[in-house]
């Protein structure tokens, strides 16, 4: 604990630091270098205490500070918090517009025809725009949180300057003499370009192709791979950013490829370049929970379990990072079918969260629905009072539903008639919305239960004497499920029965429009791992165009964007006659 110790007698010189009008860049970076420690060793508050003093003073000090309240308004919804982090941001811009070059109009309507970087910008300079830049971009963030179209408007420009910030930073840093790149500050300045760079690039490069030619078209690029190395080396150099690099990556890996790709992750990335912050920090919350997560995906539920309890236990200062454990273990135990323990963390996210309320109190009374009635009744709960609640509690951004939101609310509707339906195997159909099949499909004894469960669904739903509207719906989601299970234990003849049953129900279906799209796209995976790359390309690019308005449309089309990428190779060497349009 050497490194704490030193970072507590930062804070106290940091007091001593900020009676003078300015700080020299080193010590601001070794200030903030301190403060990031106390950070990753859950002294949220200390880490905040050691940068208030000189935030008017110090570009640095003024972009940690605001990164630290916009990461606490962004896990807890809450508008006072969101207000600090507004007002903190808009503070640290002034701070850092102090620092930027002072140029004339003529040189101003220049660099703006031009973008050509100008070679006497000093070194401090250059980290003012670079600081000015990763600030623009956490407003940009907090900006889409404003609920009007003009807060879209406003977040895109902010993107759009940030954006064009990095690459100017990149153009200076191509120009820049060696003798400056020798120095020990040059060093945090190009880990901030790789960071800035990479992660625009990556980010962008998940788009599909009709969004990313119209942002390619207002000048961003999006490169997947031009990102992932730059993001590589902002990891491994040692610089104040190193961190922020290293998070995106892990953001990629453990959840953006899962969420909206195609859940082939890259693990032993992840571990590596987890491995020396878990050396060095191995108590620190973000440590724990990283290390859980990579656990999970690997299907070491148990251990991941573990972990994440210690997550919990490692601090009570930011109780939202408890919120994301919960959530976490609630999928934990989901996968190994232990609904009541999942129910437990279910419920704490219901009582303690305000992220998605909608999304909760649907998963809450979906993993109730796996249960007997009679163990519902112990509890205290009401399955269809549950499921009424969760369209008055949807959030609206700009006007419109967030996706999941929409998607549960429109299921639970069938509970709000006189004679409610139940839903089928709602927690199993939400585990495929998050795409776990991914995830329990490394474990084939718990994939072969919950293709029981489905089985004995799909018994129940055939002796129904007196189906309902929903009979067909229901049939194609077990259908659906079932295939999924049967794919991943490589039972693959089977499971393309099961698609093709869904499919071929297509006019039948009345209510769940996502399914025939989505089974598209399931039964163009197994064409993949048939070895079938000709047809999985066809059948996939058959489930981008031919369907639209239904459920989680744009979710199905980042997965199909994520699917194609990684048969692009074998695409390109396909004759034009056998080639989807």
């Amino acid at each position: 604990m050497e490194t704490t110790e030193k970072s507590l007698q930062q804070v106290a010189s940091s007091t001593d630091a900020a009676k003078s009008p300015q700080m020299d860049l080193e010590s601001a970076l070794k200030d903030c270098t301190a403060a990031l420690e106390l950070f990753l060793n859950n002294r949220f508050a200390d880490a905040l205490a050691l940068l208030k003093p000189c935030k008017n003073d110090s570009m640095y000090h003024a972009m940690g500070h605001s990164s630290i309240l916009v990461m606490q308004a962004g896990m807890t919804f809450d508008p006072k918090d969101m207000d600090a982090a507004m007002t903190s941001l808009g503070e640290a811009l002034q701070t850092c517009q102090r620092f930027r070059k002072k140029t004339g109009i003529m040189e101003t309507l220049s660099s703006l025809w031009y973008r050509q970087p100008v070679d006497n910008t000093t070194e401090e300079e250059m980290h003012a725009e670079l600081c000015y830049a990763e600030v623009l971009l956490q407003k940009a963030a907090l900006t889409f949180l404003d609920e009007s179209i003009i807060g879209f408007i406003k977040g895109g420009m902010k993107i759009r300057n940030s954006y064009q910030i990095f690459k100017d930073c990149q153009a200076l840093e191509n120009v820049t003499k060696i003798t400056e790149k020798q120095k020990n500050t040059h060093a945090h300045f190009r880990g901030g370009i790789s960071m800035g760079i990479g992660s625009f690039n990556l980010m962008l490069s998940l788009l599909p192709s009709r969004v990313l030619r119209l942002m390619e078209f207002l000048g961003f690029s999006g490169d997947r791979e031009v990102g992932l190395s730059e993001l590589r080396q902002g990891a491994a150099s040692n610089s104040l950013r190193s961190i922020l690099s290293t998070l995106t990556l892990l953001m990629f890996h453990l959840y953006i490829t899962v969420i909206l790709g195609t859940g082939e992750t890259n693990l032993p990335e992840a571990e590596a370049l987890l491995e020396p912050y878990v050396a060095k920090f191995p108590n620190g919350a973000l440590m724990l929970f990283y290390t859980a997560r990579i656990a999970l995906l690997k299907g070491n539920f148990t251990f991941a379990q573990e972990k994440f309890l210690a997550c919990i236990a490692a601090q009570e200062e930011w109780r939202q990072i408890h919120h994301l454990c919960y959530w976490e273990l609630m999928w934990a135990y989901s996968f190994e079918l232990k609904w009541a323990e999942a129910y437990q963390y279910a419920d704490l996210l219901c009582k303690e969260s305000k992220w998605s309320q909608a999304v909760y109190v649907f998963q809450k009374a979906a993993i109730l629905s796996m249960l007997p009635e009679e163990k519902v009744k112990a509890l205290g709960e009401n399955v269809t009072e549950l499921f009424k609640q969760v369209d008055d509690l949807r959030l609206r951004i700009a006007g419109k539903s967030i996706p999941t939101e929409k998607f549960a609310a429109k299921k639970a509707q069938r509970y709000a008639s006189p004679k409610p339906v139940k839903l089928v195997v709602p927690a199993l159909e939400m585990m495929y919305v998050w795409n776990g099949f991914t995830v329990v499909g490394k474990r084939p004894d718990l994939t072969e239960r919950i293709l029981a469960i489905l089985e004995n669904a799909e018994e129940q739903l055939g002796d129904d004497p007196n189906p309902s509207e929903y009979h067909k719906d229901d049939l194609c989601v077990v259908q659906l499920l079932k295939g999924l299970c049967l794919r991943h234990l490589g039972r693959l003849v089977q499971a393309e029965l099961c698609f093709n049953y869904v499919i071929s129900c297509e006019k039948e279906i009345k209510h769940d429009s996502y399914l025939v799209p989505f089974t598209t796209y399931e039964l163009g995976l197994l064409h993949k791992q048939k070895g079938d790359i000709s047809t999985a390309i066809a059948v996939i690019e058959n489930a981008k165009a031919n369907y639209k308005d239904y459920s989680m449309e744009s979710r199905l089309h980042f997965r199909i964007h994520a699917a194609l990428n990684t048969m692009g190779t074998f695409a390109a060497k396909l004759p034009p006659s056998r080639t989807p349009a």
